[in-house]
């Protein structure tokens, strides 16, 4: 009788252990560029072809390796940094297990050259399967270069699992920014299907933060630098006012290796308490140095999750820390000016302020505005001028230019057009299981036909209802109406675009270009008419024809930081992503004020959607006050 227990071929296991290393391209990204770290390297190259589908190469001119050892190096658990089971408490370098270039062999073709500075000649060596097909000597420029071609060409099936070229490109970018941040001091570049899309110098971190995720970063940076006895503290932090609402700007380094942590996270958070809006997320690329015997960073084959011997410690360090530097760096503008000596041998500095100076002063109308509670706008108009005159008329006006383009939606008629291409007609049941049901409100809130309706606090409305009355919130109404709008879009009913008269540009950071590449074909059916213009650049032909024209650039680049806030829950889809961001970015704001027409037509619109009552988030729309409801309330 046969045994029931075999060991498996070694070809077979390599591709199992390959799984846990070697997930996507970005995987193999990842523990390649971190092997160039190690090997000393002063130049790193990064070589991607089809988002690494069909090539990733990465050449250094780090140390190289002797022809034994480029032979060894693709045996599994073979690593040049662990000797003895204690050398796992006292790692420095990025990879150790010695799993990296056994996996990529055992999932892909790779190609390797390698010399080292001391030999004439290098090795060459081919290897598929897990082995070595072709090995001999070459000429080749000092460090190495690994190619992996074909990534899972034995393994169709997991092949099949990966995403589009674009989602791909956007893990691969990630990498690279994760391990590029770590090291300033080494020049790193990255190319995709022959365009350059990173060119990295040397430099101080400031400038590779900036290199990174965009000049807009330039000038809201703020230094950390903490030393402790028991770690050191350094990197820097966004200021207020660059929070977005998004995580994706957010870096734990812990001994330069880039870690998650939700509890470090929550003590950078917590130091931001109060200066930044709830849902919103502070940028910051923190760097912790400490002994490598109070921490494990062998629990996760990514090695992204660390155990921390002491974690409350490190959390009060951290949170410490930024707090710090958020006090010690004025966070609001400043004039600062040299005081000439002269200046402070006058009166108004040299004198004591008397009880009879702080009187007459106290008793300006100027003093009065200012000292009394809400008291600030009733400074009259022929009173103080200030340096730049009439600074609020200068505000408003800019704030209405910004204001977003609501009144089109409600202004033109309820056409196919102008409803997301819907036809009228019921799409749904009658508990909402689709999209609109145009041509009637629902009859369980059916609004009284000549009633006026009263907005209040420029957030609620007031309408009255057969029934009672509902209180609505317009913000959150306007997102219902649009998300089941787009939602129908992108089942076939293309919304309308208006043509550009002067297209405009769009320069991005490479990461957001790789997400707005993914997000061109769902656009498009949205009314974004968008070409790609080379070099993480686009350029925008058209827009939905219902939201104000002239202010394409910011709308896009709010729509990706909403949709980058939606990634971080794995649950949606990449259109359900797209279609939230779009319904939370173009909604009515709270402080708007709404015509009678403008209020009707919502709160009609409202009632006509699938699903009226709740936003796609799930927070209630409006608060049906019945006659059942109301007579409850008052004992009646």
């Amino acid at each position: 009788m046969a045994d029931t227990i075999q060991l498996l071929p070694d070809h077979i296991a390599n591709q199992i252990a390959a799984g846990e290393v070697i997930q996507r391209p970005a995987s193999a990204v990842k523990e390649l560029l971190e092997n160039a770290v190690d090997a000393g390297a002063t130049e790193i190259r990064l070589l991607v072809k089809e988002a690494g589908k069909s090539l990733i190469q990465v050449i250094d001119n780090g140390k190289g390796m002797n022809e034994t050892d480029a032979r060894l190096c693709f045996e599994r658990h073979a690593t040049s940094k662990i000797r003895q089971i204690d050398d796992l408490f006292h790692i420095n370098t990025m990879g150790f297990r010695g799993e990296a270039l056994a996996s990529i062999a055992a999932v892909a073709q790779v190609e390797l050259k390698t010399r080292r500075s001391q030999d004439e000649l290098g090795t060459y060596l081919e290897m598929e399967n897990s082995m070595v097909v072709r090995q001999e000597p070459c000429a080749t420029a000092a460090g190495t270069s690994i190619a992996m071609k074909n990534l899972f060409f034995n393994v169709p099936a997991r092949r099949n699992f990966l995403k589009s070229n674009a989602a791909e490109m956007r893990h691969i970018i990630d990498e690279f920014t994760r391990v590029a941040m770590a090291f300033p001091h080494i020049f790193f570049s990255l190319s995709h299907n022959d365009q350059q899309v990173f060119h990295l110098d040397k430099g101080s971190l400031k400038q590779r933060i900036v290199q990174l995720l965009g000049n807009a970063y330039l000038s809201r940076l703020v230094p950390v630098q903490e030393q402790t006895d028991y770690l050191n503290i350094q990197g820097f932090i966004g200021k207020p006012d660059a929070a977005k609402k998004t995580r994706g700007d957010q870096y734990f380094f812990v001994n330069n290796r880039f870690i998650r942590s939700a509890y470090l996270n929550h003590a950078v958070m917590q130091a931001f308490q109060d200066l930044i809006p709830a849902d919103s997320f502070p940028l910051y690329v923190l760097f912790i140095d400490l002994n490598p015997e109070q921490i494990d960073v062998n629990v996760h084959p990514t090695k992204q999750e660390i155990k921390f011997e002491d974690e409350k410690i490190v959390y009060a360090f951290v949170q410490a820390a930024v707090k710090h530097a958020l006090a010690q760096f004025s966070i609001t503008p400043t004039l600062e000016f040299d005081i000439d000596a002269g200046i402070q041998q006058s009166d108004a500095v040299a004198k004591p302020f008397t009880d009879e100076h702080r009187q007459a002063a106290s008793s300006s109308e100027l003093y009065q505005a200012f000292s009394k509670s809400n008291q600030a706008h009733f400074i009259e108009k022929g009173g103080y001028s200030g340096i730049g005159g009439s600074g609020a008329a200068t505000g408003g006006a800019a704030q209405e230019k910004a204001m977003p383009s609501w009144k089109d939606f409600f202004e033109k008629p309820a056409t196919d057009k102008h409803t997301g291409g819907l036809p009228a007609g019921k799409l749904g049941d009658e508990e909402g299981e689709l999209y609109f049901d145009w041509e009637k409100p629902r009859k369980k809130w059916q609004l009284l036909e000549h009633a006026e309706l009263l907005q209040i606090q420029l957030q609620y409305l007031i309408a009255p209802t057969l029934q009672g009355f509902l209180l609505i919130h317009q913000q959150f109404a306007h997102e219902r109406v649009l998300y089941e709008r787009y939602a129908a879009a992108l089942v076939g009913k293309i919304i309308a675009s208006q043509q550009s008269l002067f297209p405009v540009t769009l320069e991005l950071a490479p990461a957001d270009a790789a997400l707005l590449t993914e997000l061109l074909s769902d656009m498009l059916l949205l009314g974004y008419q968008i070409d790609p213009f080379g070099n993480n650049s686009f350029v925008v032909q058209g827009s939905p024809a219902d939201i104000v024209q002239g202010n394409e650039k910011a709308a896009i680049e709010q729509l990706l930081d909403q949709y980058k806030h939606f990634s971080s829950d794995v649950k949606f889809s990449r259109r359900e992503k797209l279609i939230r961001s779009l319904a939370s970015q173009h909604s009515i704001k709270s402080g708007t004020a709404l015509t009678q027409v403008e209020m009707r037509r919502l709160a009609e619109d409202l009632l006509r959607c699938a699903q009226p009552n709740i936003t796609a988030n799930g927070r209630p729309t409006f608060i049906d006050f019945n006659q059942d409801y109301l007579s409850r309330s008052f004992g009646l």
